[in-house]
């Protein structure tokens, strides 16, 4: 075999791999001894590492927005939870904010900046209540920028893992032989709402 052909065949596998990893789902890793924010902080650790990988897509973000989405419809289930696709709802700058629910207006994020705080300020000029859920090193980021607009005090800022976290522990009654059974339900919902509104399988989690 020729230079070239060896070359184009080498090539070739490593297409193939790269195909392999994009229709690979995330993975849940359950260990009954770690708590609910460890096993998010991996599941957006694997994202994370993805999106280092695969640039163009941001991974972490679109699994956070669907996660939170995901916990949303479990702890109300009697309202009707709007879902977006992440690329979606970030391309969209008309868009209030991610969630909607009565007077209140989410906005996940996993890097706030400007454009989210100008979207807060017109939440409030429209008489909502903003929250902004983004990652722990985000939360002064945030705080910040929001001191900087005025609107210190006015946004609720949190981190989206102890947000998830402290929500599963409600979910499951504070009872640690249903941590199991919580978190398989909520990765149940995460992936209808990723089948509806994503078109990348890869963002699909499994538990194992």
């Amino acid at each position: 075999m020729t230079s070239t052909g060896i070359a184009w065949k080498l090539s070739w596998w490593v297409e193939r791999v790269k195909e392999f990893f994009l229709v690979k789902p995330f993975r849940l890793r359950f260990d009954a001894a770690k708590g609910f924010q460890a096993i998010i902080q991996d599941l957006l650790a694997q994202a994370k590492k993805r999106q280092q990988e695969e640039t163009g897509t941001m991974y972490q973000g679109a699994v956070l927005q669907h996660l939170v989405g995901a916990k949303l419809e479990l702890a109300m289930p009697e309202l009707t939870i709007g879902h977006n696709g992440f690329s979606v709802a970030h391309a969209v700058s008309e868009r209030s904010g991610d969630f909607v629910i009565n007077d209140t207006i989410i906005h996940v994020t996993t890097s706030p900046g400007e454009a989210v705080i100008r979207k807060c300020q017109r939440n409030l000029e429209a008489g909502a209540k903003p929250i902004i859920l983004t990652l722990d090193e985000g939360v002064t980021v945030a705080k910040v920028l929001a001191g900087n607009a005025g609107l210190a005090g006015r946004i609720d800022i949190m981190d989206a893992e102890q947000f998830l976290a402290a929500n599963l522990h409600e979910l499951s009654l504070f009872k640690t032989s249903a941590h199991l059974m919580t978190l398989e339900k909520l990765i149940e919902t995460y992936n209808r709402i990723v089948a509806d509104n994503e078109t990348d399988p890869s963002l699909r989690i499994e538990i194992g």
